[in-house]
């Protein structure tokens, strides 16, 4: 198994490039591979079933890449959707809520974690089971709150607008006195600083993009698959529709500029 070989990536959508940033970040040699599913995101909304088939497909695209992990940047794949994606691969697979769900626990001083996330991402109860399991002492509570994704694709990340929807997603959640907060969705980095202002700056936010990275970093150490070499990485991006919109939003969500962007085929969009 060659160490070259690129780490593949897979979202619904644009959000997953706040996962490739934070795996930039911390393996700034990997080579990656980056899907979004551009033509039928949102998956929150839909069914596990349907979740499912579309996460096989996507699994697909990035194994004609000859990945040599996979990555699921999906909060939604990987609730309900991480055994298909481990079947199918037979390489390494990471899912964003354990390890989200780990440095929560790690984190909360008084066993209380709130988790926001797309409303298919709370009913999947995925994040709570994932945290109880590891410490059955700590409360959950969750709340969706699903107009945080198009906020954040609009830029609207500083908007008073952005900042009164969140003082009424949050407030139940502040009611509850929570110590830390999982921020579910990989969207909703980019609206931290909203987020973090309305709980006033006193409970612990957890990346699970971030959280994820530092997994996968143990991961590839332990498997003897890291990128050796020192040369700069290639970083491939492909959508599923026409990547216009892609291009223009995913310089936000990457925080540098994307370049080529290529559409996968045999995608309806």
């Amino acid at each position: 198994m060659s160490n070259s070989r690129p780490i593949g990536v897979f979202d619904s959508g644009i959000g997953g490039l706040t996962v490739v940033r934070a795996l930039s970040q911390r393996l700034p040699h990997e080579n990656i591979v980056y899907f979004g599913d551009t033509a039928r995101v949102p998956y929150g909304p839909k069914s596990p079933q349907v979740v499912r088939e579309y996460t096989l497909q996507d699994t697909d695209v990035l194994l004609e890449h000859d990945v040599k992990a996979i990555v699921i940047a999906c909060n939604t794949v990987s609730a309900v959707a991480l055994d298909v994606v481990q079947k199918r691969a037979r390489v390494p697979v990471v899912g964003v809520i354990l390890p989200g769900a780990d440095a929560a626990v790690r984190a909360t001083t008084k066993k209380r974690i709130g988790v926001i996330g797309t409303l298919g991402t709370i009913l999947s109860n995925a994040y709570t089971n994932a945290i109880r399991q590891i410490d059955p002492a700590v409360q959950v509570v969750a709340a969706p709150c699903p107009l945080f994704v198009p906020l954040a694709e609009e830029g609207w990340i500083d908007h008073k607008a952005t900042e009164l929807i969140a003082k009424e997603y949050l407030f139940p959640l502040t009611l509850e006195k929570i110590d830390t907060l999982v921020l579910g969705c990989t969207h909703y980095p980019l609206l931290r600083n909203v987020i973090d202002g309305v709980l006033h700056h006193r409970v612990t936010l957890i990346d699970s993009g971030a959280a994820t990275a530092a997994t996968v970093e143990q991961m590839l150490r332990d498997e003897g698959l890291q990128n050796t070499s020192t040369m700069k990485p290639n970083l491939q991006f492909y959508v599923s529709d026409i990547p216009h919109k892609f291009m223009e939003v995913g310089e936000r969500f990457l925080g540098h500029k994307l370049g080529k962007v290529h559409r996968a085929g045999g995608f309806a969009g």
